[in-house]
Parts: structure tokens; C-alpha cells; sequence
């Protein structure tokens, strides 16, 4: 494990975050010998300290620092301060997901060029295509161990997925299996296979699932070339006359305030601390907020368009015993617009334990209907939807005018209004869900609105004009050469796949560059 740097020394990266996009760079750049500073807000939960129990493990990792939500959509009215449902600890959300692994299909990164203009979209193509991505795609899939992948077999099906895949045939559809999930499915990387414990979102207790708490950053940690430090939240990123990025202001766990200088800062803190970071760190050369000429920085807010259903079978599924989302049907993730909308959506198996059920089921709601529902959860069967949301200018991550939070600093509050296309696709993705499960027999299916988010995007995107958009194709900012965005924020747009590859691809990818440029004195 690396000593701990020194505050004054300027020649380290750091990294504001510790997920999928902070972890994994971390890493890759202590691989290349690079000293490396992580700065994780959470504190550093190792397996050990993980327990099965949901409402417990939910109020020890999860990110509950005070948000505020706007807009129209069903999360500002059931969760008005939980707009995404995500981990503040070292691992970030890699602690929390799913472990759901798909690479985004060739026309997801050519958004504008394939659907046209959408009206009320601020649609974008991506500076780079997936020809581009294709050999970090396979180094990620390795790295993390993605089953159906480099020949590493797919995890066996539980209940949950036999009875959506049993729909699934009987309607027609032909891509469904047990997913692509950087689960183990055998023992790999020095870490065991699933144990099919049912308990995911909850941190894996077997080791089994990818996480940077545990497969990344110890890695980065034995070379002596990376310091993680827990419990320090970064308020601001400063810069000098010219407009480089000198080093961060960050409060310990006590609340005191350190300076930390560096060479180089990468911001990976989630789409929606991200672009909050940049402008709490406005200053007289930066007066919208560091990196924000174009003024993009905080919107285009996405989340992905999703919704679960759940259906009630006359004989016990036990949907909670294994994998929690080893399921998927992908027939509907194509662009196909005589659906009545562009883009696409996944369907994937989605258990939730009792509590998280009855907070979600519903929001709200009570009576007859509900507990008939839950005094038959272990007859239950449940999947997630998730597709392609519409970028929009509107929605958008903005500083609070009035909440301040424990440091003084403005709380973020997240707008949120669906677009029309992605209403759309999530009444499509509600009758066909449901036609699955009734195809398999279900006594009764339920709709079920929108949880807080677990995919937040977008919010520092891609451009390949300056003025579209606040990084370029390798993540580096267009207004500031020292600045680095390392997590989901800088997707152009969201594509129908879970990101967390997509992040760690990119991470991957951004590591070369990163030492591509430092060797040649450009960092």
C-alpha cells in the first residue's frame, strides 16, 4: 500500500471518487506507475463489514446527504430527497449494482445521425464510435469478468428467469438468457463464484461480483503508486491564472479542510455530485463554474427510461433466492420507430427483498389490492425496464438557491421531466413486460413507476465541438487542459444498456491517454 502522499506534491493525479469510472482509473494509472490520489466522500466498508440485510446495508453505504428534486417526474413526488438510489463509499456504486455488463450497439453512438432531430431532445452524436471502443470493450469484459464473454460461462437461472424466460418463448422472442455479468459464474481473478445468495445490492459477501472496492483498487494499492483516501469530500477544484487545475479543497470526516495540489484532476463522483463539484468551484475566470463555456455543465441530465413489473404465479417462485438480475430479454433493445418511439429498451429479471417491496411496489399506496400483493411475494415473479431516455437541456443538475449542506456548500437539486418518447417507450415496455408474465401464466401483473435512479448520466458530456458539450473524446475538458471527467456524466447520450461497462471501457481508454500525454510533457 502506497504511504500517503503529500499535500504539496503537485506531480500526483487525483481522482475524486473511488466507483466504477474513479476505481478503475485509479488503477490503470498506478499500473503505469503514475502516484495517484483517490478522494472518496464514504467511508471504506471492506466484505467483511457487508451484512443481508437490506434497510441496514441501505443505511450504511447509500449516498443520503441532502438533494432536493424538481420537475415532473414520480420520483420528485414518492422520493423528493432520493434521487438516485447510489453508494457513498470506496467502491461507489460498483458496492451496490447489479453487475449487469452490455456494450452499447454501433447506432447508440450515432443518436442524432439515426433518429433525426427528436423534438425536445437535445440529441448529440458521441465523438467516437464503437469500432473505436471495441478492443477497451474486451480489455473491460476481462478485467471484470463478464460471463458470456472471452469464453467464461454464463450464471445458471433461477426461478425468477425460468419464468421469464418461459414468457418469453411463448411470445416469440429469441435473445433472452441469463445475461452477460460480471458476476463469476467460476472462480476467477481471486475471487469465487456466485453463491447465488440473492443479496447483490446489498455489497456481495462472496466476492463474486466485480467491484472496485475490492478487484481494482487493492491492485493499484500493492503498487505502491496509489493512496485512497476515505471520508474526504471534495468541495472544490482550484486552477491558477491560466486556467489549469492546480489541486482540490476536501473536508475529513472531522469537517477540516485540507489542500491537496495536483497535477492533473479527474472527476468521477456521479452525474449528479460531478457537475455540482464544477460549479461550487465558479470563480472570477470561471464565473457559470469550472469548464462551463458552453454552459452544458448539469444538463442533459438522463436516468435511463425505466419502470419494473411484477406478476403474482399460483405456485411459489421465490424470486429472491439467486442472482438478483441474472435475466434479460433484449428483443426490444433495437431502434426500431414504428414502435411509436426511437431507441430502445432491455427487460431484466429484478428481485427486491420485502422492505425495498413495499416501499416500491406503490409508492404510497395501502388496501386490499397491495397486501394481497405482498402476502404473496414469494409467489412472485419481477423485472426491471430500462431503455434510452432523451437527452434534454432542461433536465438538468443545479446549485440549490437557499439549502446549504454540512460544509456550506449548495445541495445539488435534480430536474426531471420525461420526454414524450420516453413516455412512449415505457407504456410499450409495460404492456410487453406484462405480456411476458401473462404469457407464462401470471394471475396478475403489476406496474410499477420509476425507482430513484441507479443510472444517472450525461451531465458532463461528449462533444466534439467545444460548444455542444464540456469534454472531449477522451473525457478531457474543452476549457480546461488539466481537467479530467472519469464517470457516467460524460456520456452523450445513454443508450439502452446499463453503463457501468461502458464507464470502466472508457476509464480504461482515458488511463492511456492520460499517460500518452504526461510522457509527452503535455500534462
Amino acid at each position: 500500500m502506497a504511504a500517503p502522499f503529500d499535500l504539496n506534491d503537485d506531480s500526483v493525479v487525483v481522482i475524486v471518487g473511488s466507483g466504477a469510472g474513479g476505481g478503475t482509473l485509479g488503477n490503470e494509472l498506478a499500473q503505469q506507475g503514475i502516484d495517484t490520489v483517490i478522494l472518496e466522500a464514504g467511508g471504506r466498508h471492506e466484505i467483511n463489514d457487508f451484512v443481508n440485510d437490506e434497510w441496514g446495508m441501505f443505511g450504511q453505504i447509500s449516498w443520503l446527504d441532502m438533494r432536493t428534486t424538481s420537475g415532473s417526474w414520480r420520483v420528485a413526488r414518492d422520493f423528493p430527497n432520493l434521487p438516485a438510489w447510489i453508494v457513498k463509499a470506496v467502491g461507489g456504486s460498483t458496492v451496490h449494482w447489479a453487475g449487469a455488463s452490455l456494450r452499447f450497439q454501433p447506432h447508440e453512438f450515432r443518436v442524432l445521425t439515426e433518429y433525426g432531430a427528436v423534438h425536445g431532445a437535445n440529441l448529440l452524436d458521441w465523438p467516437l464510435t464503437l469500432e473505436e471502443l471495441e478492443p477497451y470493450y474486451d480489455r473491460a469484459e476481462d478485467k471484470m469478468g463478464v460471463t458470456g464473454t472471452h469464453g467464461i460461462p454464463r450464471l445458471p437461472g433461477n426461478n425468477n428467469y425460468k419464468v421469464m424466460a418461459a414468457g418469453a418463448e411463448r411470445l416469440g422472442y429469441n435473445r433472452y438468457h441469463t445475461g452477460n455479468m460480471a458476476i463469476n459464474s467460476e472462480d476467477r481473478d481471486g475471487r469465487s463464484s456466485c453463491l447465488q445468495i440473492g443479496f447483490c445490492f446489498q455489497g456481495c459477501m462472496s466476492g463474486a461480483k466485480w467491484s472496485t472496492l475490492y478487484a481494482e483498487i487493492p491492485k493499484g494499492e500493492d503498487t505502491g503508486h496509489l493512496e485512497v483516501r476515505p471520508q474526504s469530500q471534495v468541495l472544490q477544484i482550484e486552477h491558477d491564472d491560466a486556467g489549469r487545475v492546480t489541486g482540490v479543497v476536501y473536508a475529513d470526516a472531522e469537517g477540516n479542510q485540507h489542500r491537496q495540489k495536483a497535477r492533473a484532476v479527474c472527476v468521477a463522483g456521479n452525474s449528479i455530485e460531478t457537475p455540482r463539484l464544477l460549479l461550487n468551484s465558479a470563480s472570477a475566470k470561471f464565473p457559470d463554474g469550472l469548464a462551463n463555456g458552453s454552459g452544458q455543465v448539469g444538463r442533459n441530465y438522463m436516468r435511463h427510461m425505466t419502470g419494473s413489473v411484477y406478476a403474482v404465479f399460483d405456485q411459489p417462485v421465490n424470486m429472491y433466492r439467486g442472482t438478483t438480475m441474472a435475466g434479460i430479454i433484449q428483443d426490444e433493445s433495437i431502434n426500431d420507430p414504428s414502435r411509436g418511439f426511437v431507441g430502445g429498451y432491455e427487460m431484466e429479471t429484478l428481485s427486491l427483498g420485502v422492505p425495498f417491496m413495499a416501499a416500491f411496489l406503490d409508492p404510497g399506496a395501502w388496501g386490499r389490492d397491495f397486501t394481497w400483493a405482498m402476502d404473496r411475494y414469494d409467489h412472485m415473479a419481477g423485472m426491471w425496464l430500462v431503455g434510452e431516455d432523451m437527452p434534454q437541456e432542461s433536465n438538468a443538475v443545479a446549485l440549490h438557491p437557499e439549502i446549504k449542506d454540512q460544509h456550506g456548500l449548495p445541495v445539488p437539486d435534480v430536474r426531471f421531466d420525461d420526454h414524450q418518447n420516453d413516455i412512449k417507450m415505457r407504456q410499450h415496455a409495460f404492456r410487453q413486460g406484462a405480456a411476458v408474465y401473462e404469457a407464462a401464466g401470471a394471475l396478475k401483473t403489476y406496474r410499477t413507476p420509476p425507482y430513484p435512479s441507479t443510472h444517472n448520466l450525461g451531465t458532463c458530456r461528449m462533444s466534439e465541438r467545444p460548444e455542444d458539450g464540456v469534454v472531449n473524446k477522451w473525457g478531457r475538458a474543452h476549457d480546461v487542459p488539466n481537467l479530467f471527467i472519469s464517470d457516467g456524466s460524460q456520456f452523450t447520450t445513454g443508450g439502452a444498456e446499463n453503463p457501468t461497462l461502458t464507464i470502466v471501457t472508457l476509464a480504461i481508454r482515458q488511463a492511456e491517454h492520460i499517460g500518452r500525454e504526461m510522457a509527452a510533457g503535455n500534462l
